[in-house]
């Protein structure tokens, strides 16, 4: 079984990208850890969400979207504070950017649960719920007892700037996870902002260091001083909502089907390895990026790639 851990919410999506500040906004199931799991789910894995879901109707579809994909729910703590907003905008390149509206939601209300069972090979963290207190100190402190039971971990932190009110406090909050993760994936734009390189980060724990570049493709680095690269699977760009967490799910669904969910395993991977995984993860991001919002591909969409 693999896991994710972090928050779900409702993307507010424009309705058209050339509709202005009032153009219609169109509610969409989303949050980077939510689509993870759908993904996950929709690919085929046996995957569990874990995290704390609003009993408000928003909430509602939100779990109604987990199990349609077969995504299952015994690890999903629920509460009756609302559902968190993010109101997304879309750029003219289909690149998007988020405000959300989270203060006193039921996803922040996050507590530690009890030790998950060995059945789970994997467990994702990432975005909101790594920031939002007082949930985020419980997903770190899972993170930490799952990482210390070795238990595989894969980390996106997906950096949202504007949740994030000390800068350097939280660079270093980050660093302090490194030596649980097995997995760093992250984006140019992250790297940036947390000021930091692939190297370095390897260093400090992962055994590799996925980076995705948006149209120029993904890149692993590896803990032995490996390098592979992979382009861009081409396509007509709708939005980009989702690509990164589809990406981190089709990273896992494909380490799985090489039985490579152990840091040893991502470094003796080889050239050819790595070069397969990221890409079917460049296809499964492609397809996410081909339609509005958040909606991953399922497993027969890739097979016909």
């Amino acid at each position: 079984m693999i896991v994710v851990a972090g928050e779900s919410l409702i993307d507010l999506v424009p309705a058209e990208r050339a509709g202005g500040a009032l153009a219609p906004l169109t509610p969409r199931r989303g949050g980077g850890p939510y689509n993870t799991a759908v993904a996950l789910g929709r690919l085929g894995d046996r995957a569990a969400f874990c995290s704390r879901i609003s009993t408000d109707a928003f909430g509602e579809a939100l779990v109604e979207g987990l199990r349609e994909a077969g995504v299952g729910l015994a690890f999903t703590q629920r509460g009756p504070q609302p559902t968190t907003l993010a109101v997304a905008t879309v750029a003219e390149d289909g690149s998007a950017g988020f405000g959300f509206h989270a203060e006193g939601s039921a996803d922040r209300l996050f507590a530690l649960p009890t030790a998950l069972p060995p059945s789970v090979r994997a467990i994702a963290f990432g975005t909101c719920s790594l920031v939002l207190e007082p949930g985020a100190t419980a997903y770190e402190a899972l993170l930490r007892r799952e990482a210390d039971r070795g238990v595989f971990t894969l980390l996106d932190p997906n950096i949202r700037p504007g949740l994030i009110p000390d800068a350097g406090a939280y660079r270093a909050r980050f660093r302090s996870w490194l030596p649980s993760v097995s997995l760093l994936k992250l984006s140019e734009q992250d790297a940036q902002w947390l000021e930091g390189t692939p190297e370095g980060w390897l260093g400090s724990g992962p055994a590799a260091v996925v980076l995705t570049r948006g149209g120029a493709g993904l890149s692993v680095f590896t803990a032995a001083g490996g390098e592979v690269s992979v382009p861009a699977a081409p396509v007509e760009v709708a939005d980009t909502i989702g690509a990164g967490d589809t990406v981190n799910a089709a990273l896992l669904h494909s380490l799985a089907a090489h039985d490579a969910l152990t840091p040893p395993a991502l470094v003796s991977l080889g050239d050819s390895g790595w070069r397969e995984v990221l890409a079917f993860a460049a296809r499964a991001a492609a397809v996410t990026c081909s339609r509005p919002g958040a909606d991953p591909p399922y497993a027969s969409e890739l097979l016909s790639a």
